[in-house]
């Protein structure tokens, strides 16, 4: 059985980047002749031509490939190649069609590509194809997107990377709007100061024109090199006349378009409650970097905006009893504080966020004295639920009542691993937006930068209406806030076509009164303005709002409401040929080509890029037999099935199966019941799992690090009070001891007691005590008489959780499960039946085909051997010790035979409290 995990064509979709590579082959061979980009902004709606033209001088066949950036806003809309003068071109389908265009084409022995790909502000699409000894090919993408306004400029980000001179090197971007252009700017991280020169700018009244065309010497990143300086993001912004408070209305071709971003209004007051998460896993350069952006974030609020921290692990920290002026005597102490924090414990995601609304609250309740002031939460965190309430459903529904609709919130998921669907669905639901704070060195600029999007609220409550029975289809015409630098637009169909003037009465809340505006839109002087750029760009740009926001809507709606929502959006993209979340764009050639016959380019949401819900596939097919592999996953929360494929020579068919975990906020690994073990694979959303059988009495190794010195065991006991294990031969955790030796900790957790031994101190406490002990970097608490939380210092926190037995089973003996919440901090060095699994990096999950009545069935692949698996369902019980939640798994028979390191009985040791050294683990490969 061969697997493969890199195919040889992709086709990606990712951000603004013109980017030509040469495979193998000199400069002579391959000859990139030409790079083009060309961009139309109408109003600020940009239709970009990206094209590429390519001849092979060699004497032999060769592979060309076409890397493009384009931003994550962006649509495609359109994809050509033109090789030796036939054209191919792209067509945009539903998704499931296009899946099924590539499936077709793979059971024929055809290359197929599907890649799906992303980058922080950028997507990826890429394709290699073959072309023959003086073939020339020609590649034409084309994406449309509605520019935004930051700062009080729109900005246009054009990321440049051609790898290699090109004799014709240009970027031409053209700019018509209704209002005159009162600055035009075009700068890019490579230009030197000769480069600079070559960068033509001009603005004539309402239009405005960049280009940039450096010859072949100018590319140069010296005399005489081969290599170019252009690398790197090329940037256009420019502003518009606002003398009109009201904004503008566009009307073409039956559609309108209405731009609101006054200016000149006093900015509101703010209450704002920061949430910053200080879990374990925020630990080291996060942390650190969470610290140095509040500490800059801090500085820019303004003396009438009043402030509060709450802070949050396991337990809940709140800065101040209730929210503070920020005089500077305030912000100097909220420094001081923010300056001291450190990391430790859970993730109690959902009291941090009842803490906050309650002091919001609270706020609001006196903010009658106080004037119009502009509420709102920032909340920031790098994981998922693991403590207290760990229920996605109940947190989100619990945060929305507390709120009421009273306030906004914001949500930051900071690094790849967030559940950023549950976060964007949280923000959604409370008027907020949600954004992912990428894990690199800029992190703390990342921060400020969001602030300071939102740090100048204008208006409150802004509401945008078109009085009459004129228009319809309108995207989103109401609004929580307007901030300054930003800009709203509202889009829609005209039904009069009789229509001249379009009236609009705006009503908003401003810092010191409520006002209304009117104004009307003239639909000649419109058309006038822009029929000779691109005449559909209203009815267009309309379709791009709506779509966007259709989709936005369909994150926290209801399932009622979620077909129409998706229904609709999905029509919108066939009908305008948009690449979006529910679209791919397919490529098809001729049969008798032996390569590329079948490309795909698809589109993720930013839940569904790195992190948020992870995708990743494989694609290879040849005629002859190599076997294709494709998976995709998505966390709880999003897209409900999983598809793998595992196809083998002969086409045997991909199956689809559902196996999305009901649960939310899956620990790690955890143990528990007969006792099964049930590993989540870093990196994936994916699930192993096994159970050891062992006779009562037995001490198995769970954890043991070395280097730090931690260790967790654990003692099997029989399922019946005597001792027996039961005719099935069940057997469960009876005992635990955890292992600190840098702290000189012990502590034995049995069903009854949890004892303490620190040097010659010995400390008991029962189960149905409430009980919080902090001990130097060592924490145990006791909660509701059946969970347990110990963390040692930075290092590891776990979770124990008690089993009642029901009194109708008085026979039976109580159990205790075992869940490892955080762990990033142990070393690589860590080993034991659960500790093995931490740091796991080379293992794949692929799917075999079976008959739809047939049990899932897949192949594990880990350290270079193959486990065949099967899918079951399991329990997680920390939500409940008596019901547990049901959770997928890919199952191993014969205590983990070939998912564990050497067999079961290698991690049976002597005693609970047995600790093994590091020379021991390096001689015994399996311990």
């Amino acid at each position: 059985m061969e697997f493969r995990s890199k195919p040889p064509c992709e086709v990606k979709v990712i951000d603004y980047v013109a980017t030509v590579k040469e495979r193998e082959m000199t400069e002579e061979e391959l000859n990139i002749y030409s790079l083009k980009i060309d961009s139309w902004i109408t109003s600020r709606f940009a239709h970009t031509v990206i094209t590429s033209r390519a001849v092979n001088r060699a004497n032999v066949s060769k592979e060309v490939e076409f890397d493009v950036d384009l931003p994550k806003t962006a649509f495609i809309t359109n994809f050509s190649m033109t090789i030796d003068g036939i054209v191919y071109m792209g067509t945009v389908k539903e998704k499931e069609a296009a899946q099924k265009v590539y499936q077709e084409a793979v059971s024929r022995g055809q290359s197929a590509g599907i890649v799906k790909a992303s980058g922080r502000k950028m997507e990826k699409f890429k394709v290699s194809v073959s072309i023959a000894p003086s073939g020339k090919v020609t590649f034409q993408l084309t994406y449309e997107e509605l520019l935004k306004r930051v700062f009080g400029k729109y900005e246009m980000l054009i990321r440049v990377k051609p790898k290699q001179l090109v004799d014709q090197f240009q970027i031409d971007v053209h700019i018509s709007e209704t209002q005159a252009i009162t600055f035009l700017e075009a700068e890019a991280s490579f230009l030197t100061d000769q480069l600079k020169e070559n960068v033509q700018k001009s603005v004539a009244g309402k239009k405005g024109h960049v280009l940039f065309s450096p010859t072949v010497e100018e590319q140069r990143s010296c005399a005489d090199c081969p290599t170019s300086l252009l690398d790197g993001d090329f940037l256009v912004k420019y502003e518009v006349d606002r003398t009109n408070s009201a904004g503008e209305i566009q009307i073409v071709n039956g559609y309108f378009v209405h731009f609101f971003a006054p200016e000149n209004i006093p900015p509101m007051p703010k209450n704002i409650i920061f949430i910053i998460d200080r879990s374990s896993s925020m630990s080291g350069r996060k942390i650190q970097q969470t610290k140095d952006a509040f500490l800059k974030i801090s500085e820019d609020l303004r003396e009438d905006d009043y402030f509060n921290f709450v802070i949050f692990s396991s337990d809940i920290t709140v800065w101040k009893e209730s929210l503070v002026k920020a005089t500077s005597q305030n912000v100097k102490d909220a420094k001081a504080y923010i300056s001291k924090l450190t990391v430790n414990g859970a993730t109690n995601i959902n009291e941090a966020l009842l803490m906050a609304t309650k002091l919001l609250n609270d706020k609001l309740s006196n903010e009658q004295q106080m004037g119009r002031r502009f509420s709102l939460i920032i909340f920031l965190t790098d994981g998922d639920p693991t403590y207290g309430e760990t229920n996605n459903e109940r947190i989100l529904a619990n945060a929305k009542a507390a709120i009421g609709g009273h306030f906004t919130l914001y949500s930051l998921g900071f690094g790849k691993d967030v559940d950023y669907n549950f976060l964007e669905k949280l923000a959604l639901e409370n008027g907020g937006v949600a954004r992912r704070i990428y894990d690199d060195s800029d992190a703390a600029v990342q921060l400020q930068g969001f602030f300071s999007e939102i740090a100048n609220p204008l208006l409150l409550g802004v509401q945008m209406k078109y009085p009459g029975d004129n228009v319809n289809d309108i995207t989103q015409n109401t609004f929580m806030h307007y901030y300054g630098g930003s800009e709203i637009v509202v889009a829609g169909r005209v039904t009069d076509n009789e229509l001249t003037i379009l009236p609009v009465e705006i009503k908003a809340e401003g810092a010191t009164n409520n006002f209304t505006l009117n104004m009307e839109g003239k639909v000649r002087e419109a058309w006038q303005h822009q029929q000779y750029i691109f005449g559909k760009y209203t009815e267009r740009l309309w379709a791009y709002l709506t779509i966007q926001q259709l989709l936005e809507k369909h994150i926290s709606a209801q399932a009622e409401e979620k077909y129409a929502l998706k229904k609709k959006a999905l029509d919108l993209s066939l009908k305008y040929s948009f690449v979006t979340p529910l679209t791919s764009m397919t490529v098809t050639k001729p049969d008798n080509e032996a390569k590329n016959a079948t490309l795909v380019a698809d589109k993720l949401t930013e839940a569904q890029r790195s992190g948020g819900a992870p995708t990743q596939t494989f694609s290879s097919q040849r005629s002859g037999g190599a076997p294709t592999q494709t998976f995709s996953s998505q966390r709880s929360g999003g897209a409900p099935t999983q598809t793998f494929g595992l196809q083998r020579s002969g086409g045997a068919p991909t199956q689809t199966f559902n196996s999305r975990q009901t649960n939310t906020g899956t620990p790690q690994s955890f143990v528990d019941g007969d006792p099964h073990f049930i590993i989540q694979l870093p990196r994936h959303n994916e699930s192993i799992c096994f159970n050891i059988q062992e006779q009562p009495g037995v001490v198995l190794r769970l954890v043991a690090d070395p280097e730090t010195g931690i260790a967790v065991n654990a003692q099997v006991v029989g399922k019946n009070k005597d001792g027996s294990p039961g005719k099935a031969g069940n057997t469960y955790i009876g005992k635990l001891g955890f292992i600190s030796q840098k702290m000189g900790i012990k502590v034995e957790v049995t069903t009854e007691i949890c004892t303490v031994y620190t040097h010659q101190q010995k400390r008991s406490f029962h189960w149905n005590e409430s009980v919080s002990m902090t001990q130097g970097g060592f924490k145990l608490s006791i909660l509701n008489g059946s969970k347990m939380i110990l963390s040692v210092g930075k290092e590891v926190t776990f979770e124990v959780v008690l089993h009642r037995r029901p009194k109708k089973h008085l026979d039976q003996q109580d159990f205790l499960g075992l869940y490892t919440l955080d762990s990033h901090q142990l070393s690589d060095q860590t080993h034991g039946l659960l500790g093995q699994f931490y740091h796991l990096t080379d293992a794949e999950v692929y799917y075999i085909p079976v008959s739809d009545e047939g049990e899932p069935r897949a192949v594990v692949v880990k350290n270079k051997s193959e486990v065949v698996v099967k899918g079951q369902w399991r329990e997680d019980f920390r939500e409940d010790p008596q019901k547990g939640v049901k959770t997928f798994c890919w199952f191993a028979e014969d205590n983990g035979n070939g998912l564990i390191d050497g067999s079961a009985r290698d991690y049976i040791i002597s005693g609970l409290f047995d600790m093994i050294e590091s020379s021991k683990i390096s001689d015994h490969p399996a311990i």
